[in-house]
């Protein structure tokens, strides 16, 4: 369901002359006997009405990143145990895309996305080692050589932190002012080290960052380890999901999602006492999804890793009060949309490479033009660090109702599966489909062959 266009008020008329007047005199100071002294008044009340847009402040932007977490795993997104009031609060209050993607459900690939904009085999960073034997430091490379959030934003005046997951060596790299996460090998600097300690360690470091920021626009990365293993959740949560016939892994896994929940509450909480709310975009995405294993405390076939929705799809919500209509949108959303988006918002036009859309346009009305999202899958370890095709495994797409699954493999099956009436995808309609899929196949390898 789409939501109805929110459209800012202009009393005098877009076309005006003197709204056209008023606009092009942006913030400077406009003396009385520039305009004549008969239409003062009116030319007051103008720039009451319109000085606020054109003068306002950029707006701070805030991205959650929960890490391990299927796309059910939330009260908003219906599951009858997990409890996650906090995050059910920003989704009352968010434009929520409940049909949300990464291209890739591996961590570092994934991550990359969000903070570029670009697929996985177009920034390079397609898994999450290089191949045995070989430094992992010739991956970083491509960090440096791709677009980032905070390094576009850092232009404009941005100040950005970094905390929680971050796999590209220290925070600096991928354009960040500040950050916890310090990346030296000889301090066993890998995945976030320094960074790790966000959320379970309490929120301090990003609402000093926040603090020090004052009048300045800043940029939050806040990717904490959670509900990420290792599933150690407070005692009085793991013992609130307890109960007979439950597997205490699944158990400690609803506890490290309630957990997650709790230190989001204390971010956007703090957001709300210092009044910083009201001009600030929130975004949340997970990196991939996570189906729990009831023996043990690995994830299941299907989730993470795999190149099915348990380890693809996420909702994806962004909240900025006055400027998104809030309520929930079927529209196929990406994560490759949040760089573009965030960056539309605070007023700056994307390299033109990013592939995504603007989703606070499609949230406020606008249809979305593309009628298909697309992702990929690669092997843990890369065979090649500059080759990202050397280590597919497989392609896939969704159109509608109508999911696609290519392998790589000579001779391997593809899949085809009715999203709306199979979402967990359990029954493979590709034989007795076969025109949906030579017709869906088309569109996938345009997709690859403007890689």
């Amino acid at each position: 369901m789409q939501r109805q266009s929110f459209q800012p008020v202009q009393p005098f008329g877009a076309g005006s002359q003197l709204t056209r007047r008023v606009a092009s005199m942006h913030c400077r100071l406009i003396l009385p006997w520039e305009i004549g002294v008969t239409r003062l008044a009116v030319f007051l009340l103008a720039v009451v009405i319109l000085a606020g847009p054109l003068c306002a402040k950029p707006p701070n932007m805030v991205l959650i990143i929960s890490d391990d977490q299927a796309w059910t795993d939330f009260g908003f997104m219906g599951h009858e145990t997990i409890q996650t009031p906090s995050l059910d609060r920003l989704a009352r209050e968010s434009a929520v895309f409940t049909r949300g993607y990464v291209p890739d459900s591996l961590c570092r690939p994934s991550l990359a996305t969000i903070i570029s904009g670009l697929y996985p085999h177009q920034h390079k960073i397609v898994g999450n080692d290089p191949p045995k034997g070989t430094n992992r430091r010739k991956m970083l490379k491509h960090v440096q050589a791709m677009p980032s959030l905070p390094r576009i934003l850092g232009k404009q005046g941005y100040r950005s932190f970094q905390s929680g997951k971050w796999w590209e060596g220290n925070y600096r790299r991928g354009g960040f002012t500040h950050g916890m996460t310090h990346g030296d090998p000889k301090r066993k600097g890998r995945h976030g080290d320094e960074g790790l300690k966000i959320g379970r360690n309490g929120m301090e470091p990003i609402f000093d960052f926040i603090r020090e920021s004052g009048d300045t626009p800043f940029f939050v990365w806040y990717a904490p380890f959670l509900p990420h293993t290792p599933h150690n959740p407070p005692e009085r949560l793991l013992k609130k999901y307890q109960q007979p016939g439950r597997s205490i892994h699944v158990a400690r896994y609803y506890a490290m999602c309630e957990w997650f929940d709790e230190t989001c509450g204390e971010l956007l909480d703090f957001l709300d006492e210092n009044q910083l709310a009201g001009n600030t975009l929130v975004a949340f995405v997970t990196d991939n999804g996570w189906i729990q294993r009831t023996d043990s405390g690995r994830f299941a076939p299907k989730s993470k890793r795999s190149q099915y929705d348990g380890g693809l799809r996420t909702p994806i919500m962004l909240r900025w009060p006055g400027r998104i209509s809030p309520g929930k949108n079927e529209t196929l959303a990406s994560s490759i949309d949040l760089a573009p988006t965030i960056l539309r918002a605070c007023g700056v036009k994307p390299p033109s490479e990013l592939p995504g859309i603007d989703l606070i346009s499609v949230a406020n009305g606008t249809p979305a033009e593309r009628k298909a999202i697309f992702g990929e899958i690669f092997e843990h370890d890369v065979a090649d660090v500059d080759d990202p095709a050397a280590s597919l495994l497989y392609r896939w797409m969704i159109m509608g109702r109508w999911k696609l699954i290519v392998p790589k493999k000579t001779g391997a099956a593809v899949e085809l599966y009715d999203l709306i009436a199979d979402p967990h995808e359990t029954k493979n309609l590709a034989d007795e489909n076969r025109d949906k899929v030579g017709e869906l196949r088309k569109h996938l390898n345009a997709w690859w062959s403007g890689r």
